[in-house]
């Protein structure tokens, strides 16, 4: 059979398209466990953001899909619809098949849909695989676990199916000679994305890892993780992306795998991890240096925030607590001192605009970010579907938004108990625009020649909506965030 999968081309606005794009992960891995007679290929639709409608005329028309999958994550949903409804009227006889975490935790949104067929629910490898042989030879669909299906009018929904253990189970690597489009790149360098492992046990509130798999954590062997660096950088990849849940849940693992990559002779390659401040703080004196020599460069701590009381509402509490002599202390600046100690930089994730927020708790997490984080990743707290998060919010009566493409982390779509979802939305953006631009003379010494090529695109991209009035102080801040409301939300019109 022939196999189209596509990924949304919605983004996040902290990867703007001239510094990052992305490869979906999860797709280049479906493609690499079917069964090898199938004609599979993948296209990353965020490469192709101005041209989407053309683009998937042209690979409906040119590969003639007998199914096309989707993964979907929830502010994707609308352009999802949309790509749903193009495809089935290209190709009317095309089964569609939905995945990733909107379809995994809000399958009634894709039930209601008669043009979509199958829901592959959780991790997709093994249930996508079994779905297509079950076609292939007129078997029933009610024992293949993970998935949803049609049947008459209604839909059906079989168990939930175990998570793989990894290690224990041939999950083959990911089949990267099944992209059809090209891009990817991080600062001017081809960009990759692998997995060590998978899930988390930690339970953050605003997290859908453990409602898409539980509290668990497996991993893959460090022969078939090299091989998959191998893989990466043999199709061209000079920074790799680990996209695991929690890398540095198992600290010893991951100082073995640093060890593994150097001995391997792949330390040339630039890597970026996320990571736990805590993992960072605790064991950063052995830990960060070897990082280093392995080839780390940029680490996206997972700061959430710097006050106690919205740690303690995000969940976050003991993922950002450092351990010394009995004491227990926030772990993160003694993270990010072991990180600019051993030439890495910072990326630093934040949540601002929880319930209890003030004016004065969201700007002493900005002056934090400005003070010790080399690029921010600050994002307003979403109600995604069946987190803890969500029904803290509904309870409260706090959310203030409902348009799910703007559910993109950046666009504040929940009140605060003492402000408007638009002004801590306006503090965010005021401050954070001028954080990145700390980091452009540091990105020229590693890539001079991208930053002489781009850096007006970056410019340009950066302060969106502003003018050189509103940045020397002679029109109201107000109306070029207004303006850059406008043009967000015109960005977000793909299809």
């Amino acid at each position: 059979m022939n196999i189209l999968l596509l990924s949304m081309p919605d983004s996040f606005e902290h990867m703007p398209e001239p510094v990052v794009r992305m490869p979906n992960g999860a797709l280049t891995s479906l493609a690499g466990n079917v069964d090898p007679h199938h004609a599979v290929a993948v296209a990353d639709l965020i490469l192709v953001q101005r041209r989407v409608q053309q683009t998937v005329q042209q690979l409906v028309r040119d590969l003639q899909p007998d199914i096309i999958g989707l993964s979907v994550m929830t502010f994707q949903r609308e352009t999802a619809k949309k790509i749903v409804a193009l495809v089935r009227k290209l190709r009317p006889s095309v089964k569609i098949v939905v995945g990733g975490y909107d379809p995994s935790l809000a399958a009634e949104a894709y039930t209601s849909n008669p043009d979509v067929d199958f829901i592959v629910r959780g991790e997709g490898e093994i249930t996508f695989r079994e779905l297509l042989r079950a076609m292939e030879n007129g078997a029933g669909y009610e024992r293949i676990a993970g998935l949803s299906y049609r049947y008459g009018s209604e839909f059906r929904h079989n168990p939930e199916r175990p998570v793989s253990r990894l290690e224990s189970e041939a999950i083959n690597l990911p089949n990267r000679n099944a992209r059809v489009l090209r891009g990817y790149t991080i600062i001017g360098r081809q960009v990759d994305v692998i997995e060590t492992s998978r899930g988390c046990t930690f339970d953050c509130s605003f997290c859908s890892i453990i409602e898409m798999r539980g509290r668990n954590f497996h991993v893959y062997s460090f022969d078939r993780v090299l091989a998959d660096i191998r893989d990466a950088r043999d199709h061209g990849a000079r920074a790799i992306f680990l996209v695991d849940d929690n890398i540095t849940l198992n600290v010893a693992r991951f100082e073995a795998l640093c060890q593994a990559i150097i001995q391997a002779g792949l330390n040339s390659i630039d890597y970026i991890v996320q990571a736990m401040t805590s993992a960072i703080a605790n064991h950063g004196e052995r830990l960060a240096p070897l990082m280093r020599k392995a080839g780390f460069r940029y680490v996206f701590l997972g700061i959430e925030n710097i006050l106690e009381k919205d740690l303690a509402f995000l969940r976050a509490v003991s993922k950002n607590t450092k351990r010394e002599d009995g004491q227990r202390s926030n772990a993160t600046i003694k993270a990010i001192d072991y990180i600019h100690q051993n030439r890495m930089y910072v990326v630093g994730g934040l949540i601002v605009g929880n319930p209890d927020d003030t004016r004065e708790s969201i700007q002493a997490n900005l002056d934090f970010a400005r003070r010790y984080v080399d690029w921010p990743y600050i994002q307003h707290p979403t109600p995604y579907p069946r987190t803890p998060m969500t029904k803290d919010f509904r309870d409260r009566d706090l959310i203030v938004n409902d348009r799910l493409e703007e559910y993109d982390g950046t666009t504040a779509v929940v009140r605060t108990e003492y402000l408007s979802a638009d002004e801590a939305e306006f503090m965010r953006w005021k401050a954070e625009r001028w954080m990145k631009l700390r980091h452009i003379p540091v990105a020229a010494l590693h890539n001079p020649l991208f930053i002489l090529t781009n850096w007006r695109r970056i410019l340009a991209h950066t302060f969106r909506g502003s003018t050189l009035k509103s940045l020397v102080g002679l029109e109201d801040e107000h109306r070029a965030f207004e303006r850059f409301r406008a043009i967000r939300r015109l960005e977000r019109v793909y299809i």
